[in-house]
């Protein structure tokens, strides 16, 4: 009778160090279904493709390129819509943790998930997949309308600007420009999980990214270079320049670097708030 038993051990051990990698996946799935399922969310992920392509093609409209070195950077003004569309992004993220708040369901989370930087990951993983879809389609909706409107505003090899396409650098600022949106999710998710309150959280969320570039334009050279480089949204945005990168205050990828560790700092409060505090 011993025989049996413990040739059990093994299998039963095994079986319990799989379920032991299941409560990130368990997390995840539930995190998914929440969020697929939240009231707006499919809205909301349109409004990030319409404001990212119509706002880009109505800038591409909006300039014109009557000589050469006319001072703008194509693949800029096509994804000019990044600027209101990551508004969006923002209020989208700050809903998937603080509505659950607001309805005390985050008891419910929490008891089913007890691991709570699983959820808090979970969250991200899966807002950060709907970000990038929806900031990936609309991003090349952008760069194909300044393809095609830019040319016939001036913008034409003849005045020193090939036109738009996904490779290089436009390849770069296009591709960066969905982390860019990404990132920001994640900025945004970091700050309502510490915050809670939604209109609270949103308000933090955009004048971080707004009042760096408004304050930065009301000083002195010197100063405001040293602001661009700091803030999420002037940093980050550099990822989007294809022109004169001499005269920046970072190189793009360092700009996005910024932006990548004011999300991390976001988070690694949110989740030190979410592991300390009493839901």
């Amino acid at each position: 009778m011993n025989v049996p038993v413990l040739a059990c051990v093994p299998e039963v051990g095994a079986r319990f160090g799989a379920a032991g990698t299941r409560p990130f996946v368990t997390a995840l799935r539930a995190e998914w279904t929440k969020l697929r399922t939240l009231a707006g969310t499919w809205w909301l992920l349109l409004a990030v493709i319409a404001l990212t392509a119509a706002v880009g093609a109505g800038a591409a409209s909006a300039v014109s390129c009557q000589a050469a070195g006319c001072g703008q950077d194509p693949a800029k003004v096509a994804l000019s819509g990044i600027d209101l569309s990551q508004a969006v992004v923002a209020i989208l993220a700050v809903l998937a943790i603080s509505g659950e708040y607001s309805t005390g369901m985050i008891r419910t989370t929490l008891t089913a998930m007890p691991r709570r930087l699983n959820v808090l990951g979970a969250k991200a993983v899966a807002l950060t997949a709907l970000t990038l879809a929806a900031g990936t389609v609309g991003a090349g909706a952008s760069m194909l309308a300044g393809r095609l409107i830019l040319p016939a505003r001036g913008f034409t090899p003849l005045h020193g600007y090939p036109s738009l396409s996904l490779a290089g650098p436009d390849l770069r600022a296009a591709a960066g420009s969905v982390l860019y949106l990404a990132l920001i999710a994640l900025l945004a998710l970091g700050v309502a999980t510490a915050v809670r309150d939604s209109a609270v959280s949103i308000g933090l969320v955009l004048g971080l990214i707004y009042l760096f570039p408004v304050i930065a334009s009301a000083l002195n050279p010197h100063w405001s270079r040293h602001l661009e480089q700091i803030g999420p949204m002037s940093a980050g945005e550099l990822i989007q320049a294809t022109a004169d990168l001499r005269s920046l205050p970072l190189t793009p990828w360092q700009g996005l670097g910024v932006l990548a560790l004011w999300a991390a700092g976001a988070l690694i409060i949110g989740g030190l708030a979410l592991r300390l505090r009493d839901a």
